[in-house]
């Protein structure tokens, strides 16, 4: 018997972990959707205009259900039409007790109690096809619209029934509203961007990727777009030393597989995440067939995206898709008697694992990095030419303009290759949304122009953000999720930008469009004659900077500019930035040159290429005049209220900035519920069975 009720409490539990996982994210909208509308005007739910959960068909069915209530009392039907209109409330996923419910969570306490102001105002007076009949509590189909009318009173005995079903507390938790009180939910003005961001220079060396050594340590790679990495030692905080790297000896040199030039080279760099174990590793970089004989692969321009290799414009002689993006394995064993403990790796390849033509010399993307889930995402660029003149980021038969999300654990046979058409050595999750007749099964999400740096939050993996790159007008902030569409080239961040394709059909009828979290116009940082390009960054989780800390931080490659952005409420989806100064520490390690025309306080950080996370959070610029570090604020005379500046090693806790556990809304803990009577049951059933 106690074996079979430990398996059934194993069950319980699992069931309850996955519940609770498919639950903390805390999305946007009632319906789980995480985009909001931010380009279409409600007419009845005018309420909530901008950012939204509605769209103008939402708007009309909730204009049409309101209509046939039939409600005579002019103070009534104002609150039914609020009630009803917070469905379009771009943070009705915290008010409504889950997706089927018809009533969201009304405010009922002594600070906010709209629960009895609807009651007293609403007792009496009839309201066909009542939202609030005692059927629907349990999420099912609403009556239809030729039912009797009813009153409140009709239904139910007393306020207290009525808000026993229907209220629940006006307190806030974490910044999380629990509850609707009849207006559209607002911002938290409590939450401050940091008043600035110091920094120290730890190297002097120009590098284009940075990725922590999956070890743990205090280990870094670094490597520039000619085609080498290094491995570094970061230096404690405060500790007043450089950064180890010594780049007369590269960890690995494939200079000569790489085709470098101002757009091409190496992109990126992944390491397993059992890389102390197994010494995988993985490059991104753009090869030449014409001056490298292994350089080959299936051209992007192809018939199945009705685009001919022949007919493209010729570019300084080069032909179309003579240039490719690579994706190779690499290894470290047998150069250490460990890969955690190896100084240099093997520069030939171990197996060649995607390889894709590009049909123009830009736009191309290449970063690859490996998610929370263990896949390996690439991100690909539109492949250039004029404004993705074939619509290859909105093709679900092009590879370009996508986020692609590959498992390289589990290598396929030739023929599964040949069956599933892939594009090198890999296998497709099978949770990849985009498995099935004229698409590619390797997009995770698609949309994109050329994504800059992306980045998984470290405390919150569902948070996965990635800047893309405008063209003409906006650059962009988006949270990626699985199957999400991010708009190019209908649009370019939120304005239209070409609702036709070259093929004449009009694309602009794509639905369900995900628009940026951040972003900035050209116009706002015009100041290298309207050039632009966003750095995407991190959510910062080091404990060096606690005013910084939960704050996403991106950047602009021209601008010597850098942003911190907060989203209020806490996981809303709903951010705000601010353009934040930085400083350069007086007592950093090698000395930081002023920028031109400063005061001095301000680093000229020439280009910022990239930015870099270590294993303990800090975060890092990679720029054109070397790696600069955050450091604690105090170091710059910077006002930090959070920051303990008694300590001496910099490694403070962030006072008051650390997540709570958000509890389980509601409709999951009656599930949890219904599983642990199921349990209770289960157990007795399974005492009878023994004795």
């Amino acid at each position: 018997m106690m074996a079979n009720t430990n398996q059934a409490i194993t069950i319980f539990l699992s069931l309850c972990f996955l519940l609770i996982s498919a639950t903390t994210s805390n999305p946007l909208c009632s319906d789980s959707k995480t985009q909001v509308n931010t380009n279409e005007t409600l007419e009845f739910c005018d309420s909530y205009t901008g950012r939204s959960c509605c769209n103008s068909k939402d708007d009309l069915q909730l204009q049409n259900r309101f209509n046939s209530m039939n409600i005579s009392d002019t103070n009534c039907s104002s609150l039914l039409k609020s009630i009803l209109c917070s469905k379009c409330d771009q943070f009705s996923g915290q008010f409504f007790d889950d997706e089927t419910s018809q009533i969201p969570i009304l405010c009922n306490s002594t600070k906010q109690d709209l629960c009895s102001k609807l009651w007293d105002t609403c007792q009496n007076i009839s309201i066909v096809s009542s939202p609030f009949s005692p059927t629907l509590l349990g999420g099912a189909t609403s009556p239809s619209t030729t039912s009797n009318s009813s009153t409140l009173t009709d239904l139910y005995k007393s306020k207290t029934d009525f808000c026993t079903a229907f209220g629940g507390p006006s307190e806030t938790k974490d910044n999380i509203t629990k509850c609707f009180n009849g207006e559209p939910v607002k911002e938290d003005n409590d939450v401050k961007p940091p008043k600035g961001i110091c920094v120290e220079k730890i190297g002097t060396g120009s590098y284009l990727n940075m990725v922590a050594h999956p070890d743990g340590s205090n280990r870094a790679f670094f490597s520039n777009q000619p085609g080498k990495i290094w491995l570094g030692t970061i230096p404690d905080q405060d500790s007043g030393e450089p950064m180890e790297i010594d780049e007369s000896t590269p960890f690995v040199d494939i200079t000569d597989q790489v085709s470098f030039d101002t757009q091409f080279g190496m992109m990126g760099m992944a390491f397993h995440p059992k890389f102390a174990e197994n010494g995988r590793f993985f490059a991104s970089f753009n090869c030449d067939k014409v001056k490298s004989p292994g350089c080959s692969g299936r051209c992007a321009c192809n018939s199945d995206v009705n685009c001919d290799p022949s007919k493209l414009p010729k570019d300084d002689g080069a032909q179309p898709c003579r240039y490719q993006t690579v994706v190779a394995e690499y290894t470290a064993n047998g150069t250490s008697s460990s890969p955690s403990t190896a100084k240099i790796g093997k520069a030939s390849e171990v197996r060649r694992i995607f390889t894709l033509g590009l049909p123009y010399s830009s736009s191309h993307g290449g970063q690859i990095l490996f998610g929370p889930d263990g896949y390996l995402y690439l991100m690909t660029g539109d492949g250039g030419g004029v404004s993705d003149t074939h619509n290859f980021a909105q093709n679900k038969k092009s590879l370009l303009g996508k986020i692609l999300r590959l498992d390289v654990d589990v290598m396929p046979s030739v023929s599964e290759i040949s069956d599933l058409g892939l594009w090198g050595n890999y296998s497709i999750p099978k949770s990849n949304p985009f498995q099935g007749n004229d698409q590619q099964p390797e997009i995770y999400a698609l949309g994109l122009r050329n994504p800059w740096r992306c980045s998984f939050d470290s405390e919150r993996p569902e948070y996965f953000l990635c800047a893309d790159v405008g063209k003409d007008t906006y650059e962009e902030v988006d949270i990626i999720k699985m199957g999400g569409n991010y708009g190019w080239r209908i649009y370019e961040g939120p304005y239209v930008f070409s609702p036709l394709s070259p093929f004449g059909e009009n694309v602009s009828a794509v639905s369900n469009l995900t628009f940026p979290i951040l972003g900035y116009n050209h116009s706002e940082v015009n100041k290298h004659e309207g050039s632009a390009s966003i750095i995407g960054g991190y959510f910062y989780r080091a404990k060096t900077d606690p005013c910084s800390y939960g704050t996403y931080l991106y950047a602009d490659l021209y601008a010597n500019a850098m942003w911190a952005a907060i989203e209020s409420p806490d996981g809303s989806g709903n951010f705000t930035d601010t353009q934040i100064p930085f400083k350069c520490s007086e007592d950093s390690p090698t000395k930081c040159t002023a920028a031109p025309g400063g005061t001095g306080s301000g680093p000229a950080l020439g280009y910022i290429y990239s930015f870099g996370q270590d294993n303990n959070k800090d975060v890092h610029l990679l720029t054109s005049s070397g790696v600069y570090r955050i450091v604690r604020p105090s170091r710059c005379n910077l006002a930090c209220s959070k920051e303990n500046t008694t300590a001496s090693t910099g490694k403070q806790s962030p006072s008051g900035v650390t997540p709570s556990p958000q509890p389980l809304p509601s409709s999951a803990s009656k599930l949890c519920f219904s599983l642990f009577m199921s349990l209770l049951l289960l157990s007795m059933y399974l005492t009878v069975l023994e004795f």
